[in-house]
Order: C-alpha cells, then sequence, then structure tokens
C-alpha cells in the first residue's frame, strides 16, 4: 500500500475502511443492542469519531480501534439509557400533570373534608369512617357497634347531610 493509502485521513482511505468495515459495525451493534436504527445511528458516530481522529489513529490498528470505538459507544449509551430510567423511576410520583391552582385547591378541599369530620359528633364520625374508610356495609357496622341498622342509617344520614352543608362550597 502506497503512503497515500495508509493515510486515514486521506478522502479514498476512509473511503475504503468504511466500505470494508460498515457491515460488520453495523451487526456487531445490531446483535448487542437488538435494535436496527440504534446499531446504525452508533456505527455513523463510530466513522465520525475516527474521522475526527483520523490523524491520530494507526492504519495497521484501525479495524481493532473502531471495534472498540463502537463498543465502548454501545456501554456509554446503556449506561445512559439507565440513569435516565433511574430518574423517571425516581421522579414519577413527583410529577403531575396538574396546575399548581388544581393542586391548591385539592389541598384545601382535603383540608377542608378532614375538619368537617373531625368536626362530626363521635358516634356520626365512627359510622361514616367505617363505611366509607373501611368499606364495612352497615350491616356489619350495627353489629360491631352492637345498635340497629337503622341507627346506622341515621347516623350516616346525618353525618353526610353535615358534609353536604359544610363542603357543599367548593
Amino acid at each position: 500500500m502506497s503512503s497515500d493509502k495508509r493515510n486515514i485521513c486521506h478522502s479514498k482511505t476512509f473511503e475504503f475502511i468504511y466500505n470494508t468495515y460498515a457491515k460488520d459495525i453495523r451487526r456487531f451493534l445490531f446483535f448487542k443492542t437488538q435494535d436496527i436504527n440504534k446499531a446504525e445511528d452508533l456505527m455513523q458516530d463510530v466513522f465520525i469519531k475516527l474521522w475526527n481522529n483520523c490523524g491520530s489513529v494507526n492504519y495497521d490498528k484501525v479495524k481493532s480501534y473502531i471495534f472498540s470505538i463502537a463498543n465502548n459507544m454501545f456501554l456509554n449509551t446503556v449506561k445512559h439509557e439507565k440513569v435516565v430510567q433511574d430518574y423517571n423511576k425516581r421522579n414519577r410520583k413527583e410529577d403531575t400533570n396538574e396546575s399548581p391552582e388544581f393542586i391548591m385547591l385539592e389541598k384545601e378541599f382535603m383540608e377542608k373534608l378532614e375538619a368537617t369530620i373531625a368536626s362530626l359528633p363521635e358516634k356520626q364520625r365512627e359510622v361514616f369512617l367505617m363505611n366509607r374508610i373501611e368499606k364495612k356495609k352497615y350491616k356489619q357496622i350495627a353489629e360491631q357497634l352492637q345498635i340497629s341498622v337503622k341507627a346506622v342509617e341515621k347516623r350516616m344520614h346525618l353525618a353526610l347531610t353535615t358534609m353536604r352543608k359544610e363542603i357543599g362550597d367548593i
């Protein structure tokens, strides 16, 4: 090979290297990524990096150089995807599509709801919480409190009437 051929920065030499190794690099990256589009993008990046460093790469070691670049780029991609996934997992709970105004109104509503429940007479509050929070049926509540089902219905009715009156403004 002439000295011109050995200079990777020469366009004909670079084209020869690309034509010789591009398919192998693409295959190697596809095997690693299992995604032809990622493999194609990474392969292009490998040859861009080779072109940017063409003056410092020994022609006799170009094959091992580009495969090393390809492997390192793949590993960097995997590392980046893991960072993105970890970030998304940590921040998923904090993210919301709600506006700050909606969040504030929701908070105010919850505060008003809790205050209203707390202000209910004890017997009404007890029946309300057993039914709405613990999901117990009126019959179960009556048995547990040792009162009639009618008494449970009456307490629940009074509790709901108070709740509607107090929270109905929102």
